[in-house]
């Protein structure tokens, strides 16, 4: 559906139906499937044939609703996942291991920031952390030989920096290594990493894309245009033998549009098992088919609240992208000139305790360790995502201690400046 709008590709996209088949993607709810020999059975073990034999690494039900986010975001190939933390690892695990490098912006997820600090350095993957609004000498500089990648978020969760695409891109390229962009809250309805030199696209379904808090997932999407032949020394993995499936060399063939996703899921897939439900991409499908629908709203009731909270003296700082003003208004104009996301981050005054206490008066929005619901949600991140960070860690990931992560959902946009209203009233 290449031809089509993003809209129409939120509705119809990845999967269509012959003559007499389910008009609606059907569930397949089934952890083997059935061959009449076992030659049959050993093409697909060899990766000979396209089919499926066990649902720990495919489901046609999974594979379906990653084509239509693939056909969403412009991709070639896409894998879900079990959670959008299992999809950032397997996207940077796919071609990083012991002894490589990653640079990745430090205003990242608090789970993704200790993914890569914490667990993937015991891995012996080495990370770089770096200002999304880097001078470009610093980001030079963060390179090293054994450099892999370099990752962001198209909006950084809670900071809601806008990182600068095609800067990063370029300067990914420049060393011979993928840019990898978390396109969680911006969703491709607002901004289509690969149009920008992106090379590789992951999300959280869980927010967005599935909008109403029904079920955990991820999704790592290929653009296709990454050589990864024109740097065959730096990623052994796509370009040499893997003996683990009889010497294929996944460049040779499935090509530049193909051999990621299929590595991903032929070996990580395979060895680590976080494969998302077919149950759970059914749900995920159904919110896919209203995304062009309800993010215009989530992002208009953001902007309203953050225009009211900007002129509430009992507020110290707003941040938002999509606000006339705000640090990366023209940033996100430039990449996401129709909305950005309907999370507002702002401080409120008095720091950490007034804060909490604003939380505690809410009635409408409701605490929880979510965002991007179809439900307004808010959360205190230094005392929950970010917790495990120590207080120059916060700092980098630009997290304060009266820092509030808002996330306005498509509720009446009034309603939720009058929740926000009493509760301040209460501190």
């Amino acid at each position: 559906m290449s031809d089509y709008r993003i809209e129409t590709k939120c509705v119809q996209g990845g999967y269509t139906p012959q003559n007499g088949e389910p008009r609606q993607i059907p569930i397949i709810q089934s952890t083997t499937f059935k061959y009449e020999t076992s030659q049959e059975m050993g093409k697909l073990f060899d990766l000979e044939a396209n089919g499926y034999f066990y649902s720990r690494l495919q489901n046609p039900t999974c594979d379906y609703v990653a084509a239509k986010i693939c056909e969403m975001e412009g991709g070639t190939a896409a894998m879900l996942t079990s959670s959008g933390q299992a999809a950032n690892f397997f996207a940077i695990f796919n071609i990083a291991s012991c002894g490589d490098h990653i640079v990745s912006c430090a205003t990242i997820y608090g789970g993704t920031f200790n993914l890569f600090s914490v667990t993937m350095k015991k891995m012996g993957i080495d990370f770089t952390f770096i200002a999304p609004d880097c001078s470009d000498e610093e980001l030079k500089a963060a390179f090293k030989p054994n450099t892999k990648a370099v990752f962001g978020e198209t909006i950084a969760n809670p900071a809601l920096t806008v990182l600068d695409i095609e800067r990063f891109a370029s300067a990914a390229h420049a060393h011979g290594v993928p840019l990898v962009i978390d396109n969680t809250f911006a969703t491709p309805v607002n901004c289509r990493p690969f149009e920008w030199g992106a090379d590789i696209v992951t999300h959280s379904t869980t927010k967005y894309l599935d909008g109403h808090g029904a079920g955990v997932g991820g999704c790592i999407v290929d653009s296709g245009k990454f050589d990864w032949k024109a740097n065959a020394e730096k990623f052994p993995g796509l370009c040499t033998p893997d003996h683990s499936y009889h010497g294929i060399t996944y460049v040779e063939k499935f090509g530049q549009g193909g051999a990621f996703i299929t590595k991903a899921t032929a070996q990580l897939m395979r060895d680590f098992g976080a494969s998302q439900s077919p149950q759970t991409a059914f749900l995920l499908n159904l919110g896919l088919e209203s995304l062009h629908v309800r993010v215009p709203r989530h992002c208009e009731n953001a902007l309203a609240v953050a225009k009211y909270l900007k002129e509430n003296d009992r507020i110290s700082w707003v941040v938002y992208p999509g606000l006339e003003g705000d640090k990366f208004y023209e940033t996100a104009q430039k990449y996401m000139p129709n909305g950005t996301c309907g999370v507002v981050s702002f401080g409120v005054k008095g720091g950490r305790e007034a804060a909490e206490k604003f939380m505690n008066g809410l009635k409408l929005a409701s605490i929880a360790t979510h965002v991007a619901d179809a439900r307004t949600c808010c959360l205190h991140p230094a005392s929950a995502t970010h917790r495990q960070m120590n207080e120059s860690e916060l700092v980098a990931a630009g997290i304060s201690g009266d820092l509030v992560r808002f996330s306005c959902g498509l509720e009446n946009a009034q309603d939720l400046i009058d929740d926000i209203e009493q509760a301040l009233n209460a501190i």
